[in-house]
């Protein structure tokens, strides 16, 4: 028995229930690529399709290449580790044509499945990324990770959505009339919800539950699964204030901290006029208690602090904004890195090339403008220093 979740994963792009605005966006970005190979115009190479698990990001993709008639060559994380196998791989790769078929995409699937540790073969992906003659789609869960902070600057970013439940329901009543199979209302109901936007996990437990001669809507198990901060910032701005809204922030694997600049960034875009005013008041608040909590070591506010975050930013709206809200990453959040680290990373740098030229670092980082051009100018210096991802940042990133 084939699972019911491969068997009617989707085909073509009206098969992509919900992802509308995904579906678009890889095709404004593949045009633009091939456009720029024309007229020699730089363009992103790279496409990030990122969100949690079980949307459809791969899936996309094949849809994608199998509507532009396109060859499909594709890589998981465990391929990246290794910087000799993407020379021996991925390199012809991304410059041979496809023999069958009318043009070729690069899928990199779940690259952030790479390690803090595995950093050779992301730096080596990087190099390849400047070369390749194809338009490269890479998927991710989470893709906020600091060592993808060069990857991100390279790619145009899409995030997919979280399917609704009543999508997902009705995806699973077509399968089973296909399959010829009833379900309770009671049951499809619970399953689509408790799954919480993973279309393949719904899938799986429709399965399951087609073959059992009993079942109830509480045998169903609600996906204990970890958000990421566009889901949690849609449910407090989309979403009705309530007592569950609490902990909407318990399951975001970020600090406090980072989590009040990404809603501090984002307010603007949903709320106006005297709501906007009551959130960023509510803000004020959970940061007020923030700060009591620090100085004073009174982890009771730690309550206060979260119900400001989230009941009180989404009591402030009188009405959600309809529609579809693209959430932007803090640009405080950089900028504040790039201050505190500066002149770490400038030392850093002049005295690996001081060594490497056998100068002294005084005057390395008196000549570091003209070394920081020469280093920039071409990859395999940044290789021969052995700069880390952070130090490539600082090089990269302009002085403002």
């Amino acid at each position: 028995m084939s699972p019911w979740s491969e068997k009617y994963r989707p085909k073509t792009y009206p098969d992509l229930k919900g992802q509308d605005f995904a579906i678009k966006k890889i095709k404004e970005f593949v045009s633009e690529f091939n456009l720029g190979k024309l007229t020699k115009k730089r363009v992103k190479k790279v496409i990030i399709l990122h969100g949690p698990p079980g949307i459809g990001k791969t899936t996309l993709a094949h849809v994608f290449a199998k509507e532009t008639n396109s060859e499909i060559f594709e890589l998981n994380a465990s391929d990246l580790r290794n910087r000799d196998k993407l020379q021996e791989i991925l390199k012809p790769a991304m410059e041979q044509q496809s023999l069958t078929k009318k043009t070729k995409v690069i899928l990199i699937d779940e690259v952030d499945g790479i390690s803090a540790t595995e950093k050779g073969g992301l730096l080596e992906l990087l190099a390849l990324i400047e070369k390749t003659e194809y338009p490269i789609i890479i998927t991710a869960n989470n893709i906020w990770d600091k060592k993808f902070n060069i990857l991100r600057k390279k790619s145009e970013m899409v995030q997919l959505k979280e399917i609704e439940y009543k999508v997902i329901k009705d995806i699973m009543i077509s399968i089973l009339r296909k399959e010829n199979k009833f379900i309770s209302n009671e049951v499809l109901t619970s399953i689509s919800t408790k799954a919480k936007g993973d279309i393949r996990a719904a899938i799986n437990d429709l399965q399951t539950a087609a073959h059992a001669s009993e079942l109830t809507a509480e045998e169903f198990d609600e996906r204990n699964k970890e958000i990421d901060i566009f889901n949690a910032l849609r449910s407090i701005f989309k979403g009705k204030p309530s007592k569950e809204m609490l902990t909407t922030f318990d399951s975001v694997n970020m600090s406090i901290d980072e989590i009040i600049l990404w809603i501090e960034e984002n307010i603007p875009a949903e709320y106006q006029g005297e709501e906007l005013a009551k959130a960023i008041q509510a803000l004020a608040n959970a940061d007020l208690f923030k700060g009591r909590i620090y100085k004073q070591q009174y982890w009771r506010f730690l309550i206060y602090e979260n119900i400001f975050l989230s009941y009180g930013i989404s009591a402030a709206k009188k009405q959600a904004k309809t529609g579809y809200t693209s959430y932007k990453r803090p640009t405080r959040i950089l900028k504040i890195w790039l201050n505190n680290q500066r002149t770490q990373k400038k030392k850093s740098i002049a005295e690996k090339y001081a060594q490497y030229v056998h100068i002294n670092k005084k005057r390395a980082m008196q000549e570091f403008p003209i070394i920081k051009q020469i280093i920039n100018s071409n990859k395999n210096i940044q290789r021969e220093l052995k700069l880390s991802e952070e130090e490539i940042i600082y090089l990269e990133t302009p002085v403002g």
